[in-house]
């Protein structure tokens, strides 16, 4: 595959897993209004999704569950952060708006780029920072930010989506830099494996499968385990791959112009001037960075 596919099939796993989170939430919110709480969907959905990312893996290539046992505490703190990412973000969006969750969230981008100058010592060209720019804003505006008083919401509420986004920075990071030696699938399995024994041991091991009843929650649950969270996370890891951490993370903020056309087409609701200027400019902002020319040999190539 050519340089130049590479970056694009990137561009579209990104995209892809913006798609299946944005899916998802709506779903989510569901289940809590149902009465099914943050912990019990989390437990939920990271058991199920090792579950079905195994069952996979038995079936096409058992090489990919083949890790070196330096590499275990590496996988363990992987699955660990993966399990807050989760769950901070699953409790902001049953406490407050999934709008604000989602423009809260979005501030990941910001985290992961400097992670990445600071840290790594990796140059960005201007464009990316742009991107950034454009994108976070577009963001902001798709979600009605500019109607919202964070100030007022619940609290707790707030700072689990804040927790949220440096967590979802931190897996980002972490997962580019695991797949410098194992493919996505390993990544994503390990990771979804030691997120489920993590939940399974803060919370009443597999209690929270006694908690969703008829046909309705049982297939919200298994849709948020498979589309939200399977497919979600090998896209996004995917994308991680072909064009880096940076990019990869800005383009994941075209979620809640997916979760908006969502609501469009199976609810009805409608958007103002203002979130279509935004979904533009985020959209805009994506396909400058897949435009831009800049190369190099850092961090955000693909390895």
């Amino acid at each position: 595959m050519t340089q130049q596919r590479l970056s694009r099939s990137g561009y579209l796993f990104a995209a892809l897993a913006a798609l299946c989170w944005a899916s998802s939430g709506t779903a989510a919110k569901f289940l809590f209004l149902s009465g099914i709480t943050a912990f019990e969907l989390v437990q939920l959905r990271t058991t199920l999704a090792t579950g079905i990312v195994l069952c996979w893996i038995l079936l096409h290539d058992r090489s990919l569950l083949a890790i070196e046992r330096r590499d275990i505490v590496y996988f363990v703190t992987l699955g660990v952060g993966l399990a807050a990412v989760q769950f901070t973000y699953l409790f902001a969006i049953s406490k407050i708006q999934v709008a604000a969750a989602i423009l809260i969230q979005y501030q990941a981008p910001i985290f992961v780029a400097l992670y990445t100058l600071f840290f790594l010592g990796v140059k960005l060209p201007p464009v990316v920072f742009a991107a950034m720019a454009g994108s976070l804003f577009g963001c902001y505006l798709v979600v009605g930010g500019y109607s919202m008083d964070l100030l007022d919401m619940n609290r707790a509420g707030v700072l689990s989506a804040l927790a949220s986004a440096v967590t979802f920075a931190w897996y980002t990071v972490r997962c580019e830099y695991g797949m410098k030696r194992y493919p996505p699938w390993t990544v994503v399995f390990y990771g979804l494996l030691f997120a489920a024994v993590t939940w399974n041991i803060f919370h009443a091991p597999l209690s929270a499968f006694l908690r969703p009843s008829g046909f309705a929650q049982w297939g919200w649950v298994l849709f948020i385990a498979f589309f939200g969270t399977v497919l979600a996370f090998i896209c996004y890891t995917e994308g991680i791959k072909r064009i880096g951490a940076t990019r990869a993370s800005i383009t994941a903020t075209l979620e809640p112009i997916t979760a908006g056309l969502i609501a469009w087409l199976l609810l009805g609701e409608t958007m103002e001037m203002w979130q279509i200027l935004g979904a533009a400019l985020v959209i805009a902002s994506v396909i400058a960075m897949q435009a831009s020319k800049t190369t190099g040999k850092t961090a955000e190539s693909p390895p």
